[in-house]
């Protein structure tokens, strides 16, 4: 069975001290596709206060949020707690967020489907939104309502057309639409935040 060694480390890390750690978003999709995971993303139901018991060097700038960064071997780590979200204000980030265990509830604030492949300790694949079946078919579907999930963060516009242009992706109806309908919201964002969207797009040309 193909393994990552990174994750193997912080899995066992984490499963000593009782906590669950699962490889998701850009890492676990490419670990999925065979391709090289250049940063990798973790969620877990341990919180940032938890993980200041075991990763001594990481940094908890953004612990309100539930996230975690550090650099291992080389490599960005970004580890998220298992979260819920509720009403996003300042069409960025969320006006609250509770901690929760239930990997369900974490998946449902995600923004497309490809994004919210969860891999366990053992490898197995947790699927709630069919991803691996969109991502088979290349096509970028966003979770639940799409609108809604385009004006809960709005640079998520950029982030559908790096993916699009990085895996070779069609939009599905809905997806397609939304954008559409609210590309004038991209007039919100920092502008260092588009920045840093182009520039990691540029990286996939």
């Amino acid at each position: 069975m193909k393994k990552d060694l990174i994750f193997d480390y912080f899995s066992d890390l984490f499963s000593c001290h009782g906590f669950n750690l699962y490889m998701i978003g850009s890492a676990s999709r490419d670990f999925l596709l065979n391709n090289k995971i250049q940063d990798y993303d973790f969620a877990s139901d341990a919180t940032p206060n938890d993980m200041k018991k075991f990763l001594l060097t990481a940094n908890y700038t953004f612990e309100r949020f539930g996230c975690v960064k550090l650099n291992y071997k080389g490599k960005n780590i970004d580890i998220t707690t298992l979260r819920k979200e509720e009403d996003y204000l300042d069409a960025r980030h969320p006006n609250k967020i509770n901690f929760t265990k239930n990997l369900n509830e974490d998946c449902e604030r995600r923004d497309f489907t490809i994004n919210a492949l969860y891999i366990d300790s053992n490898y197995k694949v947790i699927d709630f939104y069919n991803g691996l079946e969109h991502l088979k078919n290349k096509v970028l579907k966003a979770i639940g309502d799409a609108s809604l999930r385009i004006k809960e963060d709005p640079l998520r516009i950029l982030r559908a057309y790096r993916f699009k242009i990085q895996y070779n992706l069609v939009f599905n109806e809905e997806l397609k639409s939304a954008i559409l309908d609210n590309i004038y919201s991209l007039n919100k964002l920092n502008k260092n935040k588009i920045y840093e969207e182009i520039k990691k797009l540029t990286k996939t040309l």
